[in-house]
């Protein structure tokens, strides 16, 4: 019998040849259970979809019915994938890198630098920073589109599903290259709205104050302990998990909270010493492969210019103030904030 005999068709027939998988709504589910897989979460996934927690379920439902498989299982902390849940996950997760890096190279390709780049950044750094910066890139590469995420993992480049993405750590992998840039410094601060009502918090009077706590400092790295310590010994008045809301909740002057140190330029933030502060190396992780694709390589030259130690709220040394330079126009015109005369670069 020879292959793809057209007389066997129906031993010939092959996964292109069923229809429901080429369907729209076949891929549209595996669009919905990815981004479910990615949040732990139904609600999530449905404000990532822009769509309804009930649509949601229904067509996870279906996938699950189609594979004839159950994907996920509820926990208390949300759902969780089962074993052949993480096996499909997986499976998605390179088709849609594979996807994107075939389109954003054939725009690559025909028309120089062009196309989408996708990058993960904290909330801070991109309002902050990246997003101040990005007009002088874009008059130089007008047809150079950036797709800012907040990162779903700071060490998993992958799980993110983006080009690159600013961690807290380096990558081993050889599909993954790194550089190393600046260091983020964290500091204790509180509004002096706060301590006009509760007083000014001390070494010595941490029972006595509030405190904004986030999932992610509590993460047992050895990282965040001592911000752990001194949380423990006051009462957490509130959790946030988003950066920029995080920030907003001690400028409103709900508690003591731990951010990077350039918020010192907002005027209502007094640091406090406390006998805390916290430096994490910054890294810059980017797909190998994205990387031959013209687009990629000059956002990653970009962002490494913004976040390397030529940066002063960045570099080795931590500082409480710094003069301003280039790389914070951004966010000091955002504050309202005038330049010293006369230091133009911030060296």
């Amino acid at each position: 019998m020879l292959p793809f005999n057209e007389e066997q068709q129906s031993f010939n027939k092959g996964p292109l040849d069923e229809e429901t998988l080429l369907s729209g709504q076949f891929w549209a589910e595996l669009r919905v259970f990815l981004a479910v897989a990615k949040t732990k979460s139904f609600n999530r996934a449905a404000e990532m979809t822009n769509t309804s927690q009930p649509t949601v379920s229904r067509q996870v439902k279906r996938l699950q019915d189609a594979v004839g498989s159950q994907l996920f299982i509820s926990t208390p902390r949300g759902v969780k994938l089962t074993q052949k849940g993480e096996a499909l996950a997986q499976a998605v997760s390179r088709l849609d890198y594979t996807l994107h890096s075939i389109t954003s190279d054939l725009k690559a390709e025909s028309r120089g630098a062009e196309g989408t780049v996708r990058v993960s950044i904290t909330d801070g750094l991109n309002a902050l920073f990246a997003a101040p910066a990005l007009e002088r890139f874009s008059a130089q590469y007008p047809r150079i589109q950036l797709h800012l995420k907040s990162p779903l993992n700071l060490i998993n480049l992958r799980e993110n599903q983006t080009d690159m993405m600013i961690g807290f750590g380096p990558s081993i992998t050889s599909d993954v290259q790194f550089r190393k840039l600046g260091q983020l410094h964290f500091i204790p601060v509180v509004a002096k709205d706060y301590i006009r009502n509760r007083g000014l918090p001390t070494v010595n009077n941490l029972e006595q104050h509030l405190f904004i706590q986030s999932e992610y400092y509590l993460a047992r790295t050895g990282l965040w302990d001592s911000w752990q310590q001194a949380a423990s010994r006051g009462r957490i008045a509130h959790y946030c998990d988003d950066s920029f809301a995080y920030g907003m909740l001690v400028k409103a002057g709900h508690g003591i909270g731990l951010l990077g140190s350039y918020t010192l330029v907002e005027p209502c933030f007094v640091p406090l010493e406390i006998g805390l502060r916290i430096s994490v190396p910054l890294f810059l992780l980017a797909l190998t492969e994205r990387l031959n694709a013209r687009p990629v390589r000059l956002v990653f030259d970009w962002l490494a210019g913004i976040f390397g130690s030529d940066n002063p709220w960045f570099s080795d040394d931590f500082k409480l103030n710094n003069p301003p330079s280039e790389y914070d126009a951004g966010f000091r015109k955002m504050f309202n904030l005038e330049p010293t005369r006369g230091n133009d670069n911030g060296r």
